[in-house]
């Protein structure tokens, strides 16, 4: 049949005769007239819906069928209606948006799934709702050694920092360890405290905070940046079985949010191993790109090891490494990150993790080896020393083959200056919608000290991707979970419904650069847009069924879509209960 298909295009080569014999080439349907037999049949179709390809064209069609893992065709339901056949899975979309699988491009995927076995204390704004959940929660456990919690915000505490007596009047019979939803700070009780050893005279670490009262020098129970390993270093460790069960956990979790695919923000080979094993197991339902952690000290050595596990599992679809991942600062509620000029309300302007002759020999080195660098920048000086770096890489080092696509993570508050400079030097804008402190939303933080500690100037100039967009910027979005909800659907509501001030309203985007910043842009921030990230012939089946039509909606009014449907593989991984 394939030499009358070639002997046919040499006699016809009109572009629409050309157009249908290459469809009987590539995906074994036929033209009018072939036999039925020569035709593909589809495993699943997606039909009556509003299905957004995010090509660079923002392509919209109606249906798209599966066959196998792969996307076979996109069109209308009457030009995919001859790929159906008796087995063929029909999912009606009553007229919703459907998108490829939704990226997060910056995640802590394990103790994502780990922390959700936690009191979960996000959203709470009040000392007793935080002192009550912790209660509850801890009468549950009584068998627990430690009392474990994640969430809360600053802004119940008076002057914004816990206190040991504030977690001993509700535990303290036992260890209790609650985070920050930034991840960067703890607090903990007496019990805690005395396990680690840490009294009035234990000294700051290095990048690090021992929160003291100013009368006598005891410590508080608040413990910042490095200063949270004093107490997580002499925790239990989860058993390999614990870590399995969480990262099962992480995967169920993420398919109730559309989430195919993950970018996991710093691991190592051990971690890599775990979800090696829960590949293998056929656990790993979802796309992981893993980046391991590198840090001031980082020799040719510790490459040479992360260069054996990168060898090991090559350009992998379901698991894959080539990233390396730098702190340059901290973060803006603590006053850590690294500002240019004071914060408004103290005389500090936060200090980087690295100096910066430290990260330009760090980003240099690893460019040097292939790896693509995701910095973690949140301040605005901590940014300029993250382009800086990268400038002086490319200068120092020929191009790889594939590109660079580093990458600078967060970037909170970013002068006016270097908004150019991601255009300019091919750097990825890596953000997290979730983390804008709207207040009239469940945000990550709806209130707090963070725009306090800014200042209305720095403010105003927050998280601004459309600025870095419209000069010419690549962005991705993540969710940075668990600091903020997995929520793809959260995050994109916020990206295009911003208002102001001081949260800068005129930063929010079109409701399909935000989807296309969840599914097309991701995949080049991994190297996988060849693969995924959009809806073609030839791509990998990752697809979301949403509830409603969210290109036809205002912004306001797509808060309230959920998903319906999670598709990974070609197979069904998720509906939403009826």
């Amino acid at each position: 049949m394939t030499r009358g298909i070639l002997r046919a295009v040499k006699q016809v080569n009109t572009p629409v005769a050309m157009m249908c014999t290459l469809w009987v080439v590539v995906a074994g349907a036929a033209c009018d007239g072939a036999p039925q037999a020569d035709r593909q049949v589809a495993d699943l179709m997606i039909v009556n819906g509003r299905v957004f390809t995010a090509d660079e064209q923002g392509t919209v069609a109606q249906a798209v069928a599966v066959a196998g893992n792969k996307v076979v065709r996109v069109g209308t339901d009457q030009e995919l209606a001859a790929l159906r056949g008796p087995q063929t899975r029909i999912i009606d979309a009553h007229g919703a948006t459907v998108t490829p699988g939704f990226n997060d491009s910056h995640v802590h995927f394990l103790s994502g799934g780990e922390t959700l076995g936690d009191v979960d204390l996000a959203g709470l704004t009040t000392l007793a709702q935080v002192q009550d959940a912790i209660r509850d929660f801890a009468a549950t456990k009584a068998d627990a050694a430690w009392v474990k919690g994640r969430g809360w915000l600053y802004s119940p505490f008076p002057g914004g920092s816990p206190t040991k007596a504030q977690l001993d009047a509700i535990v303290a019979d036992r260890p209790a360890v609650m985070t920050c939803y930034d991840g960067h700070s703890i607090w903990v009780n007496s019990k805690a405290l005395a396990m680690a050893g840490i009294t009035k005279d234990t000294p700051n670490p290095t990048n690090g905070v021992v929160v003291k009262d100013p009368t006598t020098g005891e410590p508080t129970g608040h413990l910042k940046e490095s200063a949270t390993d004093l107490v997580t270093a002499i925790m239990p460790k989860p058993t390999g079985a614990d870590r399995r069960a969480a990262l099962r956990t992480a995967v169920a979790h993420a398919h109730r949010f559309g989430v195919t695919s993950v970018q996991n923000a710093g691991g190592d080979p051990e971690e890599m191993a775990l979800y090696d094993e829960a590949r293998r197991a056929g656990e790993l339902q979802v796309r992981t790109y893993l980046a391991f952690s590198a840090r001031a000290g980082t020799t040719e050595a510790d490459l040479d090891r992360m260069d054996a596990t990168r060898k090991q599992f090559g350009d992998d679809p379901t698991l894959k490494t080539g990233a390396v991942k730098i702190y340059a600062d901290g973060v803006i509620e603590s006053r850590t990150a690294a500002l240019l000029a004071p914060y408004q309300n103290s005389p500090s302007a936060g200090s980087p993790n690295l100096s910066a002759g430290e990260l330009n020999r760090l980003v240099t080195m690893v460019d040097k080896r292939g790896w693509q660098i995701w910095i973690h920048a949140i301040g605005d000086r901590a940014i300029r020393m993250s382009l800086d770096a990268f400038e002086r890489a490319a200068v120092d080092n020929p191009a790889p083959a594939g590109g660079r696509r580093h990458r600078i993570e967060h970037i909170e508050t970013i002068d006016a200056a270097d908004i150019p400079r991601f255009a300019r030097l091919g750097v990825i804008a890596s953000q997290q919608p979730m983390h804008v402190p709207l207040g009239d939303m469940n945000s990550a933080h709806p209130s707090g000290p963070w725009p306090d500690n800014l200042g209305p100037d720095r403010a105003s100039r927050a998280w601004a991707w459309k600025s870095i967009h419209d000069a010419g910027g690549r962005l991705t979005f993540g969710s940075d979970w668990p600091v903020a909800p997995l929520s793809p659907g959260q995050g994109i509501w916020v990206a295009t419904a911003r208002t102001g001030p001081p949260n800068a309203a005129d930063q929010k985007l079109p409701m399909r650069d935000v989807i296309s910043g969840y599914t097309r842009w991701p995949a080049y921030a991994s190297f996988e847009d060849q693969r995924k990230g959009t809806l073609a012939p030839g791509m990998l089946a990752d697809l979301v069924v949403l509830s409603a039509d969210i290109l036809a909606r205002p912004p306001a009014n797509a808060a309230g879509v959920v998903v319906e449907t999670t598709i990974f593989d070609g197979k069904v991984v998720y509906q939403k209960p009826k």
